[in-house]
């Protein structure tokens, strides 16, 4: 008898899934607990195995689609069985998505290395991955620009445009493997923020524009398909500014005590496998604050403000170009400042690898973004609904400033900027709590 493919439930909040690609095609053989396919949620990337052996009999869930979990994506039997008398999926369970994917020459394919780490290729994300597949692209021909020649996206694409026109037209892209951080921080976001801890929204009707005409700007110009995480994105960040009424307040920190701690803790923390960076220093902070001001650790009900029990602190990602995710430390209130950068490590780590489970990129309800690791010294990001605030950390500069006796003095100094929902907060509570953060930052025992 038949076996139903049902996407499944990939966490307690998860309620829908996006079919990223399918390794098997109808009518071959697979085995029990083989990859069959791989899901897409809230920017997490699993692959699914097969809940029994036999062949793929139908495949109902084109590549690109998303549909609620539960819904039968798949059948697997027996050659030859037939599917007369299965039920069918609800269509009411689908939601369109982006296009699905080209398929595949039928001329032969070259060997395309797996997703991970290569020995003579170095990292190869699960996009190149992909789309040297899909193109028949050899990457040993690609000439990579990535960090210690790692070929990234670019350079698929670039080989792409510079292949004879009988090539397929390049695939729509996919979350790639995260950047690698640098020597500072372990995030890099942007102020383009966050699809991944929201429930389900819907956009605001706006009228359709016409389509768009060929350019006729001087030096033309090329159209960059949108990809399902950049159009979450932007969904998001127009839901949450008709939102919240977005208010910023700055501050700056002397980080003074912060640097001398971590210049003295570095080897000892090392010496455990932790990495200590600026990051935990501003997370442990951000706990504390929000210990004492609960109302910014809250969201905004029709019914009222709700104060979340847990402080779970959002580390915005980014994903370079493809766009970022949002990892959340949980209990984020009860790590010390070890346990705390292992954790930070950890969540870094594992999304450099793509092995971050959906769970662990919901349920925040309070995000950092450290922008400065570009080089910006204050910002005023968006809001991650439904979260009340979220904290924008500036670049880390010697700056001249001048003390309390009126010396002059050369001092690490950083910029933090604090956006707040003001149908929640007033700005005495939201400098109170922002203080608060500046305070223990210079003060740090």
């Amino acid at each position: 008898m038949a076996t139903q493919v049902i996407m499944p439930q990939l966490g307690e909040s998860v309620v829908e899934g996006t079919v990223m690609q399918w390794f098997k095609k109808e009518g071959e053989k697979i085995d029990e607990f083989e990859s069959l396919l791989e899901v897409n949620t809230d920017k997490v990337n699993s692959e699914i195995p097969a809940p029994a052996g036999g062949v793929v009999l139908k495949i109902l869930v084109p590549e690109g689609e998303t549909v609620k979990a539960g819904t039968i994506i798949a059948w697997i039997g027996q050659p030859g069985e037939s599917l007369e008398g299965v039920p069918a999926p609800a269509p009411q369970g689908h939601m369109q998505a982006a296009p699905a994917s080209a398929q595949p020459s039928e001329a032969a394919q070259v060997s395309v290395p797996p997703v991970g780490r290569d020995r003579d290729l170095g990292f190869i994300s699960p996009v190149v991955a992909r789309m040297a597949r899909e193109h028949n692209v050899d990457l040993y021909a690609v000439k990579g620009s990535g960090e210690g020649g790692r070929i990234t996206k670019k350079d698929v694409l670039a080989y792409l445009e510079g292949a004879p026109q009988s090539q397929t037209a390049p695939a729509q892209p996919e979350p790639a493997a995260w950047e690698t951080p640098g020597e500072g921080d372990l995030f890099r976001p942007t102020e383009l923020m966050f699809a991944n801890n929201l429930p389900p929204v819907v956009a605001p009707t706006v009228s359709k524009p016409a389509a768009p005409q060929s350019p006729t700007a001087p030096g033309g110009g090329r159209l960059v398909a949108l990809s399902q995480m950049r159009k979450r994105i932007a969904e998001h960040m127009v839901v949450s500014k008709n939102t919240s009424p977005h208010v910023t307040s700055v501050m700056e920190a002397d980080l003074s005590r912060v640097v001398a701690h971590r210049d003295a803790n570095k080897a000892l923390f090392a010496r455990d496998g932790v990495k200590l960076t600026f990051t935990a220093y501003f997370m442990t902070a951000a706990a504390a604050a929000l210990r004492t001001y609960p109302f910014v650790n809250s969201s905004w009900r029709e019914d009222g403000v709700w104060l979340h029990d847990n402080i779970n602190i959002g580390m915005a990602t980014s994903l370079g170009e493809e766009g970022l995710i949002v990892p959340v430390i949980k209990g984020a209130e009860k790590l010390s400042l070890l346990n705390m950068a292992r954790t930070v490590n950890d969540l870094a780590a594992r999304g450099r690898d793509h092995r971050l489970l959906p769970d662990e990129v919901q349920g925040g309800t309070f995000t950092i973004t450290n922008h400065g690791t570009g080089g910006s010294l204050f910002a005023t990001p968006i809001i991650n609904q439904p979260q009340c605030a979220i904290l924008g950390v500036g670049a880390v500069q010697k700056r001249v400033v001048v003390l309390e006796n009126d010396a002059i003095a050369v001092r690490p100094m950083v910029y933090l900027s604090l956006t707040f929902d003001h149908r929640i907060l007033d700005g005495d509570y939201a400098d109170r709590f922002l203080m608060h953060i500046v305070t223990f930052l210079q003060k740090w025992e």
